[in-house]
């Protein structure tokens, strides 16, 4: 099936390259940083803890065949606008709107990652006193962070002074670690807790 961004543009799904020799532990079973999130996510649901979900993309469906009747395939399909961030809800009577984001990247994260309407959309809630933020996962180092959009939104904007990522070590000291845990898996509710409701 072909999929195409509003500007006709291909998308292509990311690519799984896990090792299927690494040994494996109990922080890395092979889920992905989605994956996590929206268990995560169902935790605080069950729970009455906060109403966070993930965004479905509208499509705009273009070409179907069908094979037989009660099989549909679909051929081609459009992204019908640019998407925002990945998840938004309610978390204590405050908007949440985040982004996540995955890298193989030992050092640094890419800024190619992110595009100018997510970088809009993440300063447009941060000017409505939304609680805005992005949670990195460094895959091969299996850890996880949560920073304040507003650093990124500071990186991205700072790209035409030659650099082109956010260096790890200053993730590190910028943002926060979510240690994974068995439930919830990342807990980033931790995090929001400590900078914005802390009495």
């Amino acid at each position: 099936m072909a999929i195409r961004y509003p500007n006709g543009k291909k998308y292509s799904a990311p690519v799984n390259r896990s090792n299927t020799n690494k040994k494996e532990t109990f922080s890395n079973r092979g889920m992905t940083l989605e994956e996590d999130l929206n268990d995560t996510n169902a935790y605080y649901l069950s729970r009455g803890i906060a109403v966070i979900h993930k965004k479905p993309t509208p499509l705009q469906i273009v070409q179907v065949d069908y094979p037989k009747r009660s099989a549909a395939v679909i051929k081609e399909a459009y992204f019908k606008q640019a998407s925002t961030t990945d998840y938004n809800g309610v978390y204590r009577g405050r908007h949440i709107d985040f982004e996540a984001k995955e890298t193989r990247n030992k050092t640094s994260f890419p800024l190619q990652n992110f595009h100018l309407h997510q970088i809009e959309h993440m300063k447009q809630v941060l000017d409505q006193q939304g609680i805005c933020f992005i949670i990195l996962r460094f895959t091969l180092l299996d850890e996880i962070y949560y920073l304040n959009a507003s650093h990124l939104v500071e990186y991205y904007e700072n790209q035409k002074d030659g650099r082109k990522s956010i260096p790890k070590a200053e993730i590190a000291q910028l943002g926060y670690l979510i240690k994974q845990e068995y439930h919830p898996r990342i807990d980033y509710l931790k995090v929001v807790d400590q900078l914005f409701f802390q009495n």
